[in-house]
């Protein structure tokens, strides 16, 4: 009887303020504690509020005291996170940034949907300066300095956006790993697999695809989309060096292939980032995420296959993802498909992005083709092994040109995220303070592109500015800091595939110039190709139509 004598003699004034003070108690859950699951949120949202309707009860009938109770309690809860969100009392209140961002990261989540947030983000850093608020608890930056402090060895966490990036896994690939110890344990056989002696072994496999790619260029003798060969190529290579094979997208095409799986899957992923909280809805609703669940399957399938190859005659990155080279005891199936399906996704976009980029920047720099035309025909003149990579390294034009487009169009424009630990007592980034749980990019797109660290010309394509970085004869007034150049990312949780990414550009672009002639396809818009990159991590690239015939070699 007690309940009852207590809800019959409550006010109708002190119901609603007990209503009141339970969503301002919720707001502190959600700020202390930060939960993440469905269950936790339908109990802290919808349990309390429906709990406290019984309150109103005696005044009210029951329809009439749900509403209120609902609507109280809901309008007190936003009205309070909105209000302590622009508060002088945020502990990011000192960092400017548009009000949207800080009351919700729904906004950039939305404009990240329309694949522009690269662009956007800059023109953020160019109004309010280098550290801007763009989430309630997140800020970018655009400092060079940072890289290291917030990157490196002793660095920052992964920030919780791969946690949702990577929902639909059983098991967290390697690139969402947070926790710094775990992650050196997992990242050992990628690093076994991307040593230099790996990489020679790796050298055919990436020999063949490339003599096929080039081979089926010159064998169209007229417009391509440049841009869907190469995707075609790093898939089928990938799937080569994560699975053992499997697929032939420059032979069939990639009609009932997986690939619109992986371009709208990365999609999705990057909305979900952007709101950790919707991980564990990702994982059980079925209809959200569906081709991040398509894609693991196929992955899990693809795994299967190769599992039950045993161990495998080419030492390709399988091979050592599931320790069949004896390092190491063999991991659990869910961890190699996790990593399996990080091998193929990044290690195929961000490689086609860079060659797509790159013959954009060549065929409408006429000047920077003909002198890497002319640089690859004097280490590999005609009847010489061009997929032969004992010059590749010395060639400087070639790295200047990968680099520059790297600088320019990085692969993954927004950077890396981290998060200063809960418990750390915070970070000091120059005379910046960031408080404990602050997440946190480093921008790279900002960054590479800021005259601070290159210019002249910042955003131009200009490959000399890395030959003249190196030379004593500069000519010109040169900004050059190297320390601004990530395109990789940084530190321990950098690219474990940059030297297999680096030796796939420049196999590939060596034996194009000098096994085919290419020209930009009339009418082509060099406006509108750059308004149509997408950013969605990966630099996602739009139709390149090129035409390409079999290069003459004139004596």
């Amino acid at each position: 009887m007690a309940p009852t004598i207590f809800v019959a003699d409550l006010s109708f004034r002190h119901a609603v303020y007990t209503v009141l003070g339970s969503a301002l108690v919720v707001h502190w859950v959600f700020k202390r504690f930060e939960p993440q699951h469905v269950a936790a949120h339908a109990i802290l949202i919808l349990g309390v509020p429906a709990f406290l309707t019984v309150l109103l009860l005696p005044h009210l009938p029951l329809v009439q005291a749900t509403v209120v109770s609902f609507s109280i309690f809901w309008c007190t809860l936003l009205s309070s996170i909105g209000l302590y969100r622009i508060s002088p009392w945020h502990p990011l209140a000192r960092y400017p940034g548009p009000m949207t961002h800080k009351l919700s990261k729904a906004y950039l989540a939305w404009i990240s949907r329309g694949g522009r947030r690269h662009v956007y983000t800059q023109e953020l850093h160019r109004q309010y300066g280098d550290i801007v608020r763009v989430g309630p608890n997140e800020v970018s930056i655009n400092m060079a300095s940072a890289v290291y402090p917030l990157m490196g060895t002793s660095g920052l966490h992964k920030g919780p956006q791969w946690g949702a990036r990577a929902a639909t896994q059983a098991v967290p690939p390697l690139i969402a790993i947070g926790e710094p110890k775990e992650h050196l344990r997992r990242r050992k056989p990628w690093n076994r697999a991307f040593n230099v002696a790996s990489l020679k072994d790796f050298e055919p496999l990436v020999a063949n695809r490339t003599r096929q790619l080039v081979d089926l260029l010159g064998s169209r003798k007229g417009e391509v989309n440049l841009s869907k060969w190469f995707s075609w190529f790093t898939y089928d290579l990938m799937s080569d060096m994560a699975f053992g094979g499997g697929s032939e997208m420059m032979r069939n095409g990639d009609e009932g292939s997986v690939w619109p799986l992986l371009e709208e899957g990365l999609v999705n992923s990057d909305t979900f980032g952007h709101l950790p909280w919707t991980a564990d809805y990702v994982r059980k609703i079925p209809g959200l995420g569906s081709k991040m669940k398509e894609m693991r399957n196929f992955c899990i399938t693809r795994t299967a296959e190769r599992v039950k190859l045993g161990n495998h005659s080419t030492k390709d990155l399988f091979y050592y993802l599931n320790n069949e080279d004896g390092a190491e005891p063999t991991p659990p199936l869910p961890q190699v498909v996790a990593d399996g399906a990080l091998a193929v996704v990044a290690g195929s976009d961000t490689t086609s992005s860079v060659l797509s980029n790159l013959v954009y920047c060549l065929l409408t720099h006429p000047e920077a083709y003909a002198r890497l035309r002319s640089e690859v025909d004097t280490y590999y003149p005609p009847g010489e092994d061009a997929l032969n990579t004992k010059h590749h390294a010395d060639m400087p034009y070639l790295t200047a040109v990968i680099n520059e487009t790297m600088r320019l169009y990085p692969p993954v424009s927004d950077g890396s995220q981290r998060i200063v630990p809960y418990g750390s007592g915070g970070r000091i980034i120059g005379t910046s303070y960031l408080p404990e749980g602050t997440i946190v990019t480093v921008h790279t797109y900002t960054i590479h592109r800021d005259p601070r660290n290159f210019s002249p010309l910042p955003e131009s394509f200009w490959p000399e500015r890395w030959i003249l970085a190196n030379s004593d004869k500069a000519d010109v007034k040169l900004v050059h800091n190297p320390a601004a150049f990530f395109p990789f990312s940084f530190g321990p949780g950098n690219c474990a595939g940059k030297g297999l990414a680096m030796q796939e550009m420049r196999m590939v672009v060596t034996l194009m110039m000098q096994k085919l002639d290419m020209r930009l396809a009339d009418g082509f818009d060099p406006a509108t190709y750059e308004e149509s990159l997408l950013d969605y991590l990966i630099l996602s690239r739009p139709a390149l139509p090129v035409v390409v015939a079999p290069r003459e070699i004139r004596a």
